[in-house]
């Protein structure tokens, strides 16, 4: 034998023997493959992440939006209330001394909070229809690598 080559104790039973360049080769592609699926979790982590980030900034709007609606929707009603009251007062009788009814009042109140509230819901609608969630070519090559490191066939 060569002084290049290393001979297993199976291998010296069989008469054959390895190269250390080739076991160093085939050590050297899976440590390179165990760090590449390293650095992909890590990198499927950090866009995990940012999309629970961005999830966030879309759920956080349509929070705040829904009680500006809410109370909106409440003046709104208090608003009818008084409308129906000064449309059923009697022909020339003046209820209220204001330039503006009570029920106008309410309605444009609640009118400003129903635009506040419906702008937070739209925006927070948005930012979720934009939302792109975990990228498809980072998942299936994460899936790929996984598939390869437990000698599954791909699909």
């Amino acid at each position: 034998m060569t002084s290049d080559s290393y001979t297993t104790p199976e291998a010296a039973s069989n008469g054959t023997a390895i190269d250390p360049s080739i076991t160093a080769t085939v050590k050297g592609i899976l440590d390179d493959a165990l760090e590449l699926a390293k650095q992909q979790l890590v990198l499927v982590k950090a866009e995990i992440r940012g999309d629970i980030r961005n999830v966030l900034a879309g759920l956080l709007p349509i929070a705040f939006g829904v009680a500006p609606l809410l109370l909106g929707g409440l003046m709104l009603c208090f608003a009818l209330v008084h409308a129906l009251h000064w449309i059923s007062a009697p022909a020339g009788q003046s209820l209220d001394p204001a330039a503006l009814p009570l029920w106008a009042c309410y309605a444009i109140v609640a009118g400003v909070f129903l635009a506040v509230g419906g702008t937070l819901l739209g925006i927070g609608i948005y930012r979720l229809k934009t939302l792109r969630p975990l990228a498809e070519q980072s998942a299936k090559a994460l899936e790929e690598n996984i598939q390869w490191l437990t000698n599954r066939n791909p699909k």
